[in-house]
């Protein structure tokens, strides 16, 4: 098998960097490495996710739905420290470095990276936060939305990042079909910032 970034143990060497990027008027330096998504940036679709939403204060449980090494969980604890954010991965060297960059990023405490079947069957999210690895394919990408969606409380938000030619569009309505009320708040350099809303109790679709 093709050792991709969501591969649960990536086989090529575990060669470690630094890269630095900016959210929310903060900058950070992030460790990263071989076998884990953008590794030597961060990627175009999150920027642009992090540019065009910004989070909102209070208490909170989110999901970061593909944490990679974090960039996204880390923003939310710095940037709202009364949310509890859970960093969610297949891929375990991403989760490794997730858990050293929230220490970095003095957060380590509010960050809980997780492997999917490691999450208690009990928490439940106010907000979910992802860049959706499209590339796993339609059938793969649907099963694994409406995983969590399915979590989000009565009136939580998904805020989602996908690239039009990936089929961003096409994900809006599929959403909504799916009783997740879908809109598209921006779009910009190719992609489509998506925010589906649970409207039924328990977050379940009708």
């Amino acid at each position: 098998m093709a050792d991709h970034f969501f591969s649960a143990d990536p086989a090529s060497a575990d060669v470690r960097r630094t890269v630095q990027a900016r959210i929310w008027d903060r900058d950070y330096e992030f460790t990263t490495a071989s076998g884990v998504f953008s590794r030597d940036r961060l990627d175009i679709g999150t920027a642009v996710l992090l540019r065009e939403v910004r989070p909102t204060p209070g208490r909170k449980v989110v999901l970061d739905l593909g944490a990679g090494y974090g960039p996204i969980a880390c923003g939310l604890a710095v940037e709202n420290p009364d949310a509890v954010v859970w960093a969610v991965d297949v891929n375990n060297r991403a989760l490794e470095l997730t858990a050293i960059n929230a220490a970095a990023a003095g957060v380590g405490d509010r960050v809980h990276p997780a492997l999917p079947d490691d999450v208690p069957d009990d928490v439940r999210f106010d907000e979910i936060w992802s860049n959706p690895a499209i590339h796993i394919g339609k059938p793969e990408l649907h099963k694994m939305l409406l995983r969590w969606l399915s979590r989000l409380k009565p009136g939580g938000t998904a805020w989602l990042v996908v690239g039009k030619n990936l089929g961003g569009d096409s994900l809006q309505r599929w959403l909504t079909e799916q009783g997740y009320p879908c809109d598209r708040v921006a779009s910009a350099k190719g992609f489509r910032i998506l925010r589906a809303t649970a409207t039924n109790p328990g977050g379940s679709p009708s």
